[in-house]
């Protein structure tokens, strides 16, 4: 398996809690956040919808990209959001 990495975010509902991550598996982290496999801050939040993801060539590039995210305020992650996806819709089935 070829693995790809990406910077994603999670919520539980539209301008809800986030959580941004990186992942060389999009659709099996994502499973696993659904599942609440993880625990802890995802599991308690029940950040179960995937919002936003990024693909990236490397796995440095998408780390260097997810702490800086991180780092940004609440507005200007709500608007990498909107910016393609104003409805909040789940993106998981489309990684199938």
């Amino acid at each position: 398996m070829i693995k790809q990495p990406y910077v994603y975010i999670m919520t539980n509902e539209r301008n809800g809690t986030l959580y941004v991550g990186v992942t060389s598996n999009l659709p099996v982290r994502v499973a696993k956040h659904r599942d609440g496999y993880f625990g802890g801050f995802t599991a308690d939040y029940k950040l179960d919808r995937l919002v936003w993801y990024e693909r990236h060539e490397t796995m440095a590039a998408a780390i260097l990209r997810e702490k800086r995210i991180k780092k940004w305020n609440r507005l200007w992650k709500l608007k990498l959001i909107e910016e393609v996806n104003p409805e909040w819709e789940d993106l998981y089935e489309e990684l199938f």
